[in-house]
Protein backbone atom coordinates (compact mmCIF):
# COMPACT_ATOMS: atom_id res chain seq x y z
CA UNK A 1 0.00 0.00 0.00
CA UNK A 2 1.35 3.43 -0.84
CA UNK A 3 0.96 6.87 1.77
CA UNK A 4 -1.26 8.01 -0.47
CA UNK A 5 -3.60 5.27 -0.35
CA UNK A 6 -3.49 4.70 3.64
CA UNK A 7 -4.41 8.47 3.98
CA UNK A 8 -7.28 8.10 1.42
CA UNK A 9 -8.53 5.29 3.42
CA UNK A 10 -8.14 6.71 6.34
CA UNK A 11 -9.81 9.89 5.39
CA UNK A 12 -12.95 7.69 4.09
CA UNK A 13 -13.84 6.33 7.82
CA UNK A 14 -17.39 6.34 8.43
CA UNK A 15 -18.58 9.23 10.95
CA UNK A 16 -22.29 9.54 12.93
CA UNK A 17 -24.62 11.14 10.69
CA UNK A 18 -25.27 13.56 13.09
CA UNK A 19 -21.47 14.96 12.87
CA UNK A 20 -21.84 14.85 9.19
CA UNK A 21 -24.66 17.11 9.09
CA UNK A 22 -23.41 19.43 11.49
CA UNK A 23 -20.08 19.75 9.21
CA UNK A 24 -22.20 20.45 6.02
CA UNK A 25 -24.05 23.26 8.24
CA UNK A 26 -21.20 24.70 9.25
CA UNK A 27 -18.67 24.74 6.47
CA UNK A 28 -21.85 26.89 4.63
CA UNK A 29 -21.76 29.17 7.12
CA UNK A 30 -18.34 29.64 7.19
CA UNK A 31 -17.82 29.29 3.04
CA UNK A 32 -15.70 26.25 3.17
CA UNK A 33 -15.45 23.95 0.58
CA UNK A 34 -14.16 20.55 3.34
CA UNK A 35 -14.03 20.09 6.86
CA UNK A 36 -12.14 17.69 8.67
CA UNK A 37 -12.55 15.79 12.03
CA UNK A 38 -10.36 14.86 14.08
CA UNK A 39 -9.67 15.00 18.03
CA UNK A 40 -10.65 12.95 21.11
CA UNK A 41 -14.45 12.37 19.58
CA UNK A 42 -13.49 11.14 16.36
CA UNK A 43 -12.38 8.57 18.85
CA UNK A 44 -15.15 8.42 21.27
CA UNK A 45 -18.11 9.76 19.58
CA UNK A 46 -19.34 11.00 22.71
CA UNK A 47 -21.82 13.81 20.95
CA UNK A 48 -21.57 15.61 24.86
CA UNK A 49 -18.24 16.72 23.78
CA UNK A 50 -17.36 19.31 21.97
CA UNK A 51 -16.20 18.30 18.14
CA UNK A 52 -12.77 19.47 16.52
CA UNK A 53 -13.43 20.80 13.01
CA UNK A 54 -10.94 22.26 10.55
CA UNK A 55 -12.83 23.78 8.01
CA UNK A 56 -11.02 24.83 4.78
CA UNK A 57 -12.17 27.72 2.35
CA UNK A 58 -11.37 28.02 -1.26
CA UNK A 59 -7.83 29.54 -2.06
CA UNK A 60 -7.65 33.61 -1.50
CA UNK A 61 -10.48 33.57 1.17
CA UNK A 62 -8.85 35.30 4.03
CA UNK A 63 -8.37 38.82 4.51
CA UNK A 64 -6.49 40.69 6.74
CA UNK A 65 -4.42 39.25 9.73
CA UNK A 66 -6.23 35.78 8.96
CA UNK A 67 -3.58 35.72 5.89
CA UNK A 68 -0.69 35.66 7.68
CA UNK A 69 -1.89 34.26 11.60
CA UNK A 70 -4.40 31.51 10.85
CA UNK A 71 -6.43 29.65 11.60
CA UNK A 72 -9.52 31.78 12.37
CA UNK A 73 -11.54 30.17 15.40
CA UNK A 74 -15.10 30.07 16.52
CA UNK A 75 -17.82 28.17 18.26
CA UNK A 76 -20.87 26.61 16.75
CA UNK A 77 -24.03 24.84 18.36
CA UNK A 78 -25.92 23.35 15.82
CA UNK A 79 -29.00 21.34 16.32
CA UNK A 80 -29.55 18.28 14.49
CA UNK A 81 -32.13 15.82 14.50
CA UNK A 82 -32.89 17.34 17.89
CA UNK A 83 -29.58 16.62 18.85
CA UNK A 84 -27.43 19.88 19.75
CA UNK A 85 -23.60 19.51 17.98
CA UNK A 86 -20.75 21.57 19.83
CA UNK A 87 -17.99 21.87 17.20
CA UNK A 88 -14.97 24.41 18.13
CA UNK A 89 -14.13 25.27 14.28
CA UNK A 90 -10.61 26.63 13.33
CA UNK A 91 -10.64 27.84 9.75
CA UNK A 92 -8.17 28.33 7.09
CA UNK A 93 -7.74 28.57 3.07
CA UNK A 94 -6.48 25.74 1.43
CA UNK A 95 -3.81 26.84 -0.30
CA UNK A 96 -2.02 27.35 3.66
CA UNK A 97 -3.00 23.85 4.69
CA UNK A 98 -1.32 22.71 2.10
CA UNK A 99 2.00 24.72 2.88
CA UNK A 100 1.79 24.37 6.28
CA UNK A 101 1.29 20.53 5.93
CA UNK A 102 4.36 19.84 3.68
CA UNK A 103 6.67 21.97 6.13
CA UNK A 104 6.80 25.08 4.23
CA UNK A 105 5.94 27.40 7.12
CA UNK A 106 7.77 28.27 10.57
CA UNK A 107 4.83 26.26 12.08
CA UNK A 108 4.51 22.31 13.37
CA UNK A 109 0.75 22.76 14.59
CA UNK A 110 -0.33 21.63 11.10
CA UNK A 111 1.78 18.54 10.09
CA UNK A 112 1.60 17.31 14.03
CA UNK A 113 -1.83 17.42 14.46
CA UNK A 114 -2.93 15.94 11.09
CA UNK A 115 -0.45 12.85 11.08
CA UNK A 116 -2.78 11.87 13.79
CA UNK A 117 -6.04 10.20 12.81
CA UNK A 118 -8.26 12.48 11.03
CA UNK A 119 -11.47 11.61 8.77
CA UNK A 120 -12.83 13.73 5.86
CA UNK A 121 -16.23 14.37 6.72
CA UNK A 122 -17.81 16.77 3.96
CA UNK A 123 -16.26 18.03 0.78
CA UNK A 124 -17.40 20.15 -2.52
CA UNK A 125 -16.06 18.45 -5.17
CA UNK A 126 -13.23 15.40 -6.03
CA UNK A 127 -10.64 17.85 -7.53
CA UNK A 128 -10.77 19.47 -3.57
CA UNK A 129 -10.87 16.01 -2.01
CA UNK A 130 -7.72 14.92 -3.94
CA UNK A 131 -5.71 18.13 -3.03
CA UNK A 132 -6.97 17.20 0.43
CA UNK A 133 -5.64 13.38 0.36
CA UNK A 134 -1.96 15.22 -1.10
CA UNK A 135 -1.50 17.10 1.83
CA UNK A 136 -2.91 15.11 4.32
CA UNK A 137 0.30 12.72 3.37
CA UNK A 138 2.45 15.19 2.89
CA UNK A 139 2.32 16.21 6.68
CA UNK A 140 2.61 12.33 7.23
CA UNK A 141 5.70 12.57 5.49
CA UNK A 142 6.97 16.20 6.73
CA UNK A 143 6.27 14.24 10.28
CA UNK A 144 7.87 10.99 9.29
CA UNK A 145 11.17 12.95 8.69
CA UNK A 146 11.42 14.92 12.06
CA UNK A 147 10.89 11.44 13.42
CA UNK A 148 14.51 10.33 11.90
CA UNK A 149 15.49 13.09 13.11
CA UNK A 150 14.55 13.19 16.49
CA UNK A 151 14.26 8.97 16.89
CA UNK A 152 16.96 6.87 18.20
CA UNK A 153 19.66 5.36 15.54
CA UNK A 154 17.30 1.72 15.97
CA UNK A 155 13.43 1.54 17.42
CA UNK A 156 10.04 0.60 17.33
CA UNK A 157 7.83 3.08 15.36
CA UNK A 158 6.19 3.66 18.27
CA UNK A 159 9.94 5.22 19.52
CA UNK A 160 10.38 7.26 16.66
CA UNK A 161 6.45 8.70 16.94
CA UNK A 162 7.30 9.38 20.63
CA UNK A 163 9.93 10.98 20.34
CA UNK A 164 8.95 13.15 17.76
CA UNK A 165 5.74 14.43 19.87
CA UNK A 166 7.48 14.93 22.90
CA UNK A 167 9.84 17.52 20.11
CA UNK A 168 6.72 19.10 19.02
CA UNK A 169 5.62 20.16 22.29
CA UNK A 170 8.51 21.27 23.67
CA UNK A 171 8.12 24.39 20.68
CA UNK A 172 5.01 24.82 21.20
CA UNK A 173 3.32 27.54 23.92
CA UNK A 174 1.04 24.67 25.93
CA UNK A 175 1.51 22.30 27.96
CA UNK A 176 1.02 18.86 27.69
CA UNK A 177 0.74 16.10 30.55
CA UNK A 178 3.62 13.96 31.24
CA UNK A 179 2.73 10.81 29.24
CA UNK A 180 0.47 12.55 26.57
CA UNK A 181 2.17 10.93 24.07
CA UNK A 182 2.02 7.45 25.08
CA UNK A 183 -1.95 8.49 25.17
CA UNK A 184 -1.74 9.20 21.37
CA UNK A 185 -0.29 6.32 20.36
CA UNK A 186 -2.73 4.01 22.33
CA UNK A 187 -5.45 4.28 20.68
CA UNK A 188 -4.58 3.30 17.41
CA UNK A 189 -0.63 1.88 17.81
CA UNK A 190 -0.83 -0.68 14.49
CA UNK A 191 -2.25 2.51 12.62
CA UNK A 192 1.71 4.68 13.57
CA UNK A 193 3.21 1.38 13.38
CA UNK A 194 2.00 0.91 9.63
CA UNK A 195 2.01 4.78 8.86
CA UNK A 196 6.09 4.89 9.65
CA UNK A 197 7.53 3.22 7.24
CA UNK A 198 4.97 4.23 4.51
CA UNK A 199 5.94 7.85 5.13
CA UNK A 200 9.54 7.33 5.12
CA UNK A 201 9.09 5.59 1.84
CA UNK A 202 7.58 8.71 0.14
CA UNK A 203 9.40 11.19 1.54
CA UNK A 204 12.57 9.07 0.15
CA UNK A 205 14.03 8.12 3.78
CA UNK A 206 15.90 5.13 3.24
CA UNK A 207 15.54 2.78 6.31
CA UNK A 208 16.50 -1.12 7.42
CA UNK A 209 13.76 -3.24 9.03
CA UNK A 210 14.80 -5.93 11.42
CA UNK A 211 11.18 -7.88 12.58
CA UNK A 212 9.64 -4.34 14.80
CA UNK A 213 13.27 -2.14 14.19
CA UNK A 214 13.43 0.21 12.17
CA UNK A 215 16.76 2.31 11.19
CA UNK A 216 16.44 5.32 9.01
CA UNK A 217 19.32 6.42 7.06
CA UNK A 218 19.27 9.84 6.48
CA UNK A 219 21.85 11.14 4.20
CA UNK A 220 24.19 14.27 5.63
CA UNK A 221 22.50 16.43 2.93
CA UNK A 222 19.11 15.59 4.30
CA UNK A 223 20.20 15.83 7.75
CA UNK A 224 21.35 18.90 7.34
CA UNK A 225 18.37 20.44 5.67
CA UNK A 226 16.11 18.48 8.53
CA UNK A 227 18.06 20.29 11.26
CA UNK A 228 18.02 23.57 9.53
CA UNK A 229 14.75 23.44 9.45
CA UNK A 230 13.81 22.50 13.14
CA UNK A 231 15.80 24.87 14.23
CA UNK A 232 13.62 27.41 12.45
CA UNK A 233 10.38 25.59 14.15
CA UNK A 234 12.13 26.19 17.47
CA UNK A 235 13.08 29.59 17.12
CA UNK A 236 9.45 30.20 16.28
CA UNK A 237 6.64 27.96 17.61
CA UNK A 238 6.39 29.42 21.24
CA UNK A 239 6.21 32.97 19.28
CA UNK A 240 3.39 31.94 16.72
CA UNK A 241 1.23 30.24 19.60
CA UNK A 242 1.43 33.58 21.54
CA UNK A 243 0.54 35.59 18.85
CA UNK A 244 -2.79 33.67 17.81
CA UNK A 245 -3.52 33.56 21.61
CA UNK A 246 -3.96 37.19 21.62
CA UNK A 247 -5.57 37.14 18.18
CA UNK A 248 -8.18 34.58 19.76
CA UNK A 249 -8.69 36.55 22.42
CA UNK A 250 -10.29 39.56 19.94
CA UNK A 251 -11.83 37.12 17.19
CA UNK A 252 -12.78 33.98 18.89
CA UNK A 253 -16.40 33.85 17.44
CA UNK A 254 -18.87 32.53 20.32
CA UNK A 255 -15.83 32.65 22.29
CA UNK A 256 -18.71 33.01 25.44
CA UNK A 257 -20.76 30.73 24.36
CA UNK A 258 -17.79 28.14 24.25
CA UNK A 259 -16.16 29.62 27.88
CA UNK A 260 -19.82 29.16 29.31
CA UNK A 261 -20.87 25.89 28.25
CA UNK A 262 -17.54 24.50 29.38
CA UNK A 263 -17.73 25.90 32.68
CA UNK A 264 -21.23 24.51 33.52
CA UNK A 265 -19.78 21.05 31.89
CA UNK A 266 -16.55 21.01 34.58
CA UNK A 267 -18.17 22.68 37.75
CA UNK A 268 -22.21 22.45 37.39
CA UNK A 269 -22.19 25.94 37.34
CA UNK A 270 -24.66 27.87 35.12
CA UNK A 271 -24.09 31.34 34.11
CA UNK A 272 -26.16 33.09 31.77
CA UNK A 273 -25.23 34.11 28.51
CA UNK A 274 -26.39 37.95 28.29
CA UNK A 275 -25.70 40.44 25.26
CA UNK A 276 -23.50 42.23 27.16
CA UNK A 277 -21.30 38.84 28.01
CA UNK A 278 -21.45 37.62 23.87
CA UNK A 279 -20.48 41.00 22.62
CA UNK A 280 -17.20 41.85 25.30
CA UNK A 281 -16.19 38.58 26.41
CA UNK A 282 -13.28 40.32 27.87
CA UNK A 283 -15.11 42.71 29.92
CA UNK A 284 -17.06 40.23 31.09
CA UNK A 285 -14.74 37.46 32.08
CA UNK A 286 -13.48 39.10 35.52
CA UNK A 287 -17.30 39.03 36.29
CA UNK A 288 -17.37 35.50 35.38
CA UNK A 289 -14.43 34.19 36.92
CA UNK A 290 -16.08 36.06 40.17
CA UNK A 291 -18.79 33.90 40.50
CA UNK A 292 -16.89 30.61 39.60
CA UNK A 293 -14.59 31.63 42.25
CA UNK A 294 -17.85 31.94 44.91
CA UNK A 295 -19.56 28.74 43.16
CA UNK A 296 -16.15 26.71 44.18
CA UNK A 297 -16.06 28.19 47.53
CA UNK A 298 -19.53 27.33 48.18
CA UNK A 299 -18.88 23.71 47.53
Amino acid sequence: MTLSAFVAAELDRAVLPVIADAARSIAASLNGEAVLFYGSVLRTADLDGVLDFYVLRPPGTARGASRRIWPDVSYHEVSVAGRMIRAKVATMDLDAFERAAAGRSRDTTIWARFVQPVALIWVADPATRDRIVDAVAAAATTAARFAALHGPARGSAGDYWRNLFRATYATELRVEAPGREDQILSYERARYDALLPLAWDAGAVAFARDGDALAPALTPSQRRTLASDWSRARRWGKRLNAIRLVKAAFTFDGATRYALWKIERHTGLSVPLTPFRERHPLLAAPGVLWRLWQHQAAR
